[in-house]
């Protein structure tokens, strides 16, 4: 993959940005974007004037139509780049029919919530058709980076587990896939964590660095490690403790978490070796109330960066 970047400082040109570029919550805070960025289209374009990275946090949710992702590809400069996360039916999360393409939801129990194992082959290999394709045209206008894998908090370290990280690495020729795993098993001692390491590189996936709240039983451990010899990614969901095991609440809700400088500063040193011995580092910060991660992650980039 080769992106069209600027360089900024001896060629280090980190890809910094923000799990989204339209929650709610940064919308309503009408503190980020300018009063005449009034459209979908102006704020995104808004948007990567000031970032050189977003990740596409609304293909979780429902796979994206090929125009839309189009109209992301027209609407930004070269050199910018979208992270796109996986469906997710594919990385063991229940998903609602409701949700999926018309025809396939159409042929199939209205309502009804599965896992990717209670779906019929023909329907599950259609699904990956649709989320590939819609991955072109970012592909094509040499704008997409990684397909991120945010694998459920179910989903343990198991040789059936193991499997289905193959199986998507199948259907997803010709890309970069990045993986995060949510339940601290694939991380739980030295040998666990070199095993997981091994087999991320084995396959050619990138190991994400997770830097998140701790004392949840879906708390992982920060990882300072790569596995992928041109990419590394940095996740950053803040640390509120206390709201991130609470998932009755709203995404904006459990990661409402502001950096301190002091903890940007951290952050920036520990990453910055591993960021500077690949050509494309990526850090996404999600804690996604009003506009705290576009805040933290311009301030993490200029430490990034020996600002």
């Amino acid at each position: 993959m080769e992106h069209s970047f600027s360089p900024h400082v001896s060629g280090f040109n980190p890809l910094v940005g923000t799990a989204s570029w339209s929650d709610k919550t940064l919308l309503d805070c009408c503190k980020f974007y300018p009063p005449t960025a009034k459209t979908p289209e102006a704020r995104l374009r808004f948007y990567a004037s000031q970032f050189n990275l977003v990740e596409v946090d609304t293909s979780y949710y429902a796979i994206p139509a090929v125009t839309m992702a189009q109209h992301w590809a027209e609407r930004t400069s070269p050199g910018f780049v979208f992270n796109v996360k996986a469906f997710s039916l594919f990385t063991g999360q229940w998903t609602s029919t409701d949700v999926l393409p018309r025809d396939i939801k159409e042929a199939l129990v209205p309502g009804r919530r599965m896992v990717y194992k209670d779906m019929a082959a023909e329907f599950r290999e259609e699904l990956w058709k649709r989320f590939v394709a819609c991955l072109v045209p970012l592909q094509v206008n040499n704008k997409l980076g990684l397909v991120h894998f945010q694998f459920s908090p179910k989903v343990v370290r198991h040789p059936v587990a193991m499997a289905h990280i193959e199986h998507c690495v199948e259907h997803l020729p010709g890309h970069i896939l990045s993986i995060e795993f949510r339940h601290p098993s694939w991380w739980e001692n030295d040998a666990v964590t070199a095993d997981t390491l091994a087999m991320l590189r084995s396959l050619g996936l990138v190991h994400t660095i997770v830097d998140g709240p701790q004392g949840s039983p879906h708390s992982v451990p920060a990882i300072w490690e790569t596995s992928h010899p041109d990419h590394a990614l940095l996740r950053l969901h803040g640390r509120n403790a206390v709201a991130y095991g609470m998932p009755a609440k709203s995404a904006a809700e459990r990661f409402d978490y502001a950096y301190t400088s002091a903890e940007l500063q951290t952050l920036a040193q520990r990453y910055s070796p591993i960021a500077r011995s690949v050509r494309y580092p990526h850090a996404v910060f999600n804690n996604c109330m009003e506009d705290k991660s576009q805040l933290n992650a311009r301030e993490f980039l200029t430490a990034l960066r020996g600002g």
